[in-house]
């Protein structure tokens, strides 16, 4: 089976044709995919459950009584998980665990000056919402990525939502994955509508503190609008279509190429897919592969559509590739050359990067205990993977003695007269002329004396 992907000399392109063979398929959204959003995000706030239930028949094409889905049927359908799907979850489940374990954070607490104490503190969100996209795949692995920080964070409420499957319900291994990671509500619906449920709340389904999860433009979209109500939910990051970035010379394995870009492409149509390689042979072989494995895929209509707007492109050596990966920012990227601890370095734009030519991006979609839930659309120059601080929200704490302020508060007084504020000013000088204040003072000296004198002994 052929494939549309364009081949690239990178030298030979101008700089207009440079900026088109980067630009995402999807990355201008259109003023009429945000009107159609932000009608069905009103829809929802006035409608609630019904609206949902109206989309997912539209959409969907499943006529529903609730968008809920008892958690007794969750666990009915977990159970239905063939052994080999419960073994391949429980194995994913235990090392996503364990690198997520290793991302809990430590409260913090430092005297900046004596009798000031700062503290830093974290707390889990109450109440989140997962959502796992749906449609053409099933995706339990996105439940994990999900759901297993939730779980370890401690977030009260872990609400799930999905579209159903074309009887109504979830595919036996969500459910498995989801009972695993103790989400505590299961729901049913999709897209922007899905987004707007969380965000706003309904009759059925709690409004969330933030909502998690990859999806389309309109998923992404709707993420985006929610995050801008007032009192709205906040979002993990933009993340939309899948992308993947492979970076290879003459010692790739062609086949390992083409496999990992396919893996991307097949996630959807809009997802994107290039190559960077000093090495015009490489392309060649890796061409001829795509073309190959392409023709035995299940999905291979829609791996080509992706493909379409992909790119295989030659550079003039690895320097060239890392400064164009640096600049596209890709969701994932993939290292298949030998001298990988030289170039490392220097590529810090990117989702997750996988290093070496048995690192496939599917071990961290799946496995391998990293988060799949990425930035796309190059936002992973300034946004983070998921990770378990992203459950949490942290805040701080202070505590001042009299003392403290006795000797803290000139610089208080001094920089609220420099701003105007005074009211500021005024809730220093107030205590620091307060007798109450003189009373705690001459009652703290004692103390504060045994302590300077302690410290100069041991000292």
């Amino acid at each position: 089976m052929a494939t549309d992907v364009q081949v690239l000399d990178w030298q030979a392109l101008t700089p207009q044709q440079r900026s088109n063979a980067l630009a995402r398929p999807t990355q201008a959204v259109s003023e009429r995919l945000q009107q159609q959003v932000a009608a069905i995000i009103d829809t929802v706030a006035k409608r609630g459950d019904q609206a949902l239930l109206d989309y997912t028949a539209q959409f969907d094409r499943v006529t529903l009584t609730s968008p809920v889905l008892a958690m007794a049927t969750v666990e009915a359908l977990a159970a239905q998980a063939t052994a080999q799907v419960k073994r391949a979850i429980d194995q994913a489940y235990a090392n996503i665990r364990q690198f997520h374990l290793a991302q809990q954070p430590q409260d913090i607490r430092v005297e900046t000056m004596p009798g000031v104490v700062c503290e830093q503190r974290f707390q889990p969100l109450e109440r989140v919402g997962l959502y796992i996209p749906g449609g053409s795949a099933s995706l339990p692995s996105t439940v994990l990525m999900l759901g297993i920080p939730a779980q370890i964070a401690g977030c009260q409420e872990r609400i799930l939502i999905s579209p159903p499957s074309a009887d109504g319900e979830l595919s036996p291994a969500i459910c498995y994955a989801a009972v695993k990671c103790g989400v505590t509500q299961v729901c049913l619906g999709g897209g922007a509508q899905a987004i707007a449920a969380l965000a706003l709340g309904t009759d059925s389904i709690a409004k969330v503190d933030k909502i998690f999860g990859p999806g389309n433009s309109y998923v992404t979209e709707a993420k985006q609008q929610v995050s801008q109500i007032a009192g709205g939910p906040a979002i993990d990051m933009p993340a939309g279509p899948s992308e993947i970035l492979v970076i290879a010379d003459e010692s790739a394995e062609p086949a390992f190429v083409a496999a990992d870009l396919l893996s991307q492409a097949e996630h959807g149509p809009d997802s994107q897919v290039i190559l960077l390689s000093p090495s015009r042979r490489l392309i060649e072989q890796v061409q001829i592969e795509l073309a190959q494995q392409l023709a035995a895929l299940p999905r291979q209509s829609i791996a080509a559509q992706a493909l379409s707007a992909s790119a295989l492109i030659l550079t003039r050596d690895l320097n060239e590739a890392v400064a164009i990966s640096q600049a596209y920012a890709p969701e994932h990227l993939l290292l298949q050359f030998d001298d990988t601890e030289t170039y490392l370095p220097q590529l810090t734009n990117a989702g997750s990067i996988f290093v070496g030519h048995y690192t496939p991006e599917s071990g961290g979609d799946y496995a391998t205990g990293t988060n799949h839930v990425l930035p796309t659309y190059g936002f992973a120059r300034n946004y983070s993977s998921l990770g378990l601080l992203d459950f949490y929200r942290r805040y701080t704490v202070q505590t001042v003695s009299a003392q403290g302020l006795q000797d803290l508060g000139q610089t208080l007084i001094d920089l609220a007269a420099e701003e105007q504020l005074d009211a500021h000013l005024r809730a220093v000088s107030l205590r620091l002329e307060s007798p109450r204040m003189q009373a705690d003072l001459a009652a703290e000296q004692p103390t504060s004396r045994a302590a300077k004198t302690t410290t100069e002994t041991r000292s």
